[in-house]
């Protein structure tokens, strides 16, 4: 059977996440067809996550949470995946797929996934994602392959654009052939894209458990088609909107519990959901995105969607069923209160934000 979507990563976030809508839409008759799913890296745990991901019957998604204050709690069965690689270990498999199958190119390559150093390209199987992704498309151009389009899940801003730009670097640098240089700027749509779901615990050997809310924004361009028909998968005009509202709110929310966590020296295993059980805490944290945060994005025109996001994200904060560590959180504390405190303050100066600059200022 032939695979229209390829993806790289086996994350628990691509099961609960892509994986679980292309799976449904697949019920519906809504999406072009199944998942091959590639393993970029060597790890041994994710190497037996492969043969798991295609077994019969699919791999559980368990959806854990509120919704609009209502509990949920429900088992999805994934069966969208029906064939697994490696690169290490089948890359020409991989490179007849991407070449002769592929419509939509996707990956969730993990915070230094567009890493690239050294001569890359001067090993068969290249150590990068851009690099394995420039030979992928390499052979598919080669083969006269039509264009494809790539969609991006990593958590960086502009992804395809980011994504385009590296691995053209990499084909002026290294492969130097300007026919499939244009192929690749002109031809390849790369789509930018904003995924957002908590996916809090993974299930052995696949399968995870996850938060009822999930986004799959993707911002339209000519030529670009949705991958699948699904409530959680958003065509936008701009995407600039979904990233403020998850950079300053979700995000700014959890820094700022990560921040009274720090100052207050508490629990060292204490959780979101425990910390706001704290009523002066729940009312700073509220007080904040009242006064200061809708606010801001009231400014920009934004004001009625912030007001939702945040009534979803005190939900998604108050989940029941997810322990998640502020511990975790507080990690690279300093560059997370640069990104999504005090980024808030010079995006929207007007708006007056003591308790947020104070933050900022420490």
């Amino acid at each position: 059977m032939k695979t229209p979507f390829v993806q790289f990563g086996t994350s628990r976030f691509l099961q609960a996440h892509v994986d679980l809508f292309i799976s449904e839409a697949l019920d519906r008759k809504a999406a072009p067809g199944c998942i091959t799913v590639v393993q970029t890296t060597g790890s041994a745990e994710r190497a037996g996550r492969l043969a798991a991901l295609t077994q019969p019957g699919g791999f559980p998604v368990v959806i854990r949470g509120l919704a609009d204050g209502k509990p949920v709690d429900k088992v999805e069965r994934v069966t969208s995946v029906t064939r697994a690689l490696s690169t290490d270990g089948n890359w020409d498999a991989v490179r007849d797929v991407v070449a002769a199958e592929a419509e939509f190119l996707i990956s969730n390559t993990g915070d230094t996934g567009y890493d690239t150093s050294g001569d890359d390209l001067s090993a068969r199987v290249p150590r990068s994602f851009p690099g394995k992704l420039l030979l992928l498309l390499k052979a598919r151009f080669d083969a006269g392959g039509k264009p494809l389009t790539v969609l991006p899940c990593e958590l960086v801003s502009r992804n395809g654009d980011v994504l385009k730009a590296i691995v053209l670097e990499l084909a002026h640098g290294r492969l130097d052939e300007q026919r499939f240089s244009d192929w690749l700027a002109n031809e390849i749509i790369w789509a930018n894209t904003l995924v957002d779901r908590i996916v809090s615990e993974p299930i052995e050997p696949a399968g995870a458990v996850a938060e009822p809310y999930a986004l799959w924004a993707i911002e339209k361009q000519p030529g670009l088609k949705a991958p699948c028909e699904h409530e959680c998968v958003l065509m936008v005009d701009d995407l600039a909107p979904y990233e403020k509202l998850k950079l300053h709110i979700l995000n700014l929310g959890h820094t700022v519990l990560a921040d009274t966590w720090i100052r207050g020296q508490r629990d060292p295993g204490e959780t979101v959901r425990q910390i706001l059980a704290d009523a002066d805490i729940a009312r700073r944290l509220e007080d904040i995105y009242d006064r200061e945060v809708v606010p801001a994005f009231a400014a920009k025109g934004l004001g009625q969607q912030a007001c939702v996001y945040v009534e979803t994200t005190l939900d998604r904060f108050r989940n029941p069923f997810l322990d998640h560590r502020l511990a975790d959180i507080a990690n690279h504390h300093a560059e997370k209160i640069a990104r999504r405190i005090a980024e808030l303050h010079r995006w929207s100066p007007d708006v007056a934000m003591p308790i947020l600059s104070a933050i900022s200022d420490q």
